[in-house]
């Protein structure tokens, strides 16, 4: 038996460049943070007792004979991909609710392939997982997806990563003093809107409108790079990280009409009104966690103003997708 665990993410800037439609031609600078919400994945060979060859449990059930009658389509995927010939039980468990834009999808992605891969003894790379969990969800699944939640949930940490118009990329760790990491962290509010969404519906408007978006889209890529500026420099101002953040959001929901709603820009403008100085909503857009950004003495004022919101504490998290547990039994 195998339980591997993987982290969700906050991308912090960057977010809407990182659709190969965009950096293949333009390149792109992503921002993102893991945190210590996880996706486990329990998988094991099946052994052939029972009428079916394959058991599947997430929030439904699924008892297959083959690989091509799974319908949760990145457990199958990602079973035909490592060419897994065994019986095959898998069971899912989340910290937080999938669809929420924490990339949790691709957190799924990854931790299963890792999964699979450790019921086979092999030990793949950060970078072998995140480039096949790209491959799998863009190619095999047809999903309408970024790359950078693969990366971040295979590499874990606070990262710079960096696609080339090759398509390569390139993950570039942002070393932050203690105290500077502290105090990021300290400024930030995870919010659940609890409002529904389809990543994958919102994601595809979103690439259709690229060629009509490309001041805005390099306007995002050139704050990423400040940021990345002012977040790594202990003297300056942790609060210009706030106001980047603000604009970041401004020019986002502007991307397509899908990305946000009323209830959320009232919940954001009632947010700052509160004292936050900037945030955004996470993931491609209409729904899911809002991330705030406001000095650690306004937080409870924000919490209070939001009162029927549910926030959920976090801290980054360092690991990366991880076998927690491996057993031959």
């Amino acid at each position: 038996m195998i339980i591997s665990r993987t982290p969700t993410r906050i991308s912090l800037f960057g977010g809407g460049t990182d659709y190969p439609d965009w950096y293949k031609q333009n390149g792109a600078s992503i921002i993102s943070a893991t945190i210590n919400k996880y996706s486990y994945i329990t998988a094991r060979k099946l052994p052939p007792f029972f009428k079916y060859k394959h058991r599947i449990r997430y929030y439904q059930q699924e008892e297959t004979n083959s690989l091509d009658e799974i319908k949760h389509p990145a457990v199958r995927e990602c079973a035909k991909f490592v060419k897994f010939q065994s019986g095959l039980e898998v069971v899912h468990n989340s910290d937080l609710p999938a669809q929420s834009g924490l990339g949790s999808s691709s957190a799924f992605t990854v931790g299963m392939l890792n999964a699979l891969y450790a019921l086979q003894s092999y030990m793949p790379t950060k970078r072998e997982l995140a480039v096949n969990a790209i491959h799998i969800e863009q190619n095999l699944i047809k999903e309408n997806v970024g790359s950078q939640d693969q990366i971040a949930a295979a590499f874990g940490g606070l990262n710079n990563i960096i696609f080339y118009e090759s398509g390569n990329f390139e993950v570039i760790p942002i070393t932050l003093s203690t105290n500077r990491l502290a105090e990021l962290e300290s400024h930030l509010l995870l919010c659940f809107t609890g409002f529904a969404r389809d990543a994958s519906e919102i994601a595809k408007v979103q690439i259709s409108n690229i060629d009509k978006n490309y001041e805005k889209l390099h306007s995002i890529s050139e704050l990423s790079k400040k940021a990345l500026e002012v977040m790594s420099q202990d003297k300056k101002n942790i609060q210009g990280i706030g106001d980047m953040l603000d604009k970041h959001w401004l020019t986002k929901r502007s991307l397509a009409e899908n990305i946000t709603t009323s209830e959320i820009d009232t919940l954001y403008q009632r947010s700052k009104n509160a004292g936050a100085i900037g945030g955004k909503l996470l993931g491609a857009g209409a729904g899911g966690f809002f991330l705030l950004f406001a000095p650690p003495e306004n937080h409870e004022k924000i919490k209070k103003s939001l009162g029927e919101k549910l926030f959920v504490p976090f801290r980054f998290d360092f690991t990366g997708s991880s076998i927690v547990y491996y057993s031959h039994g």
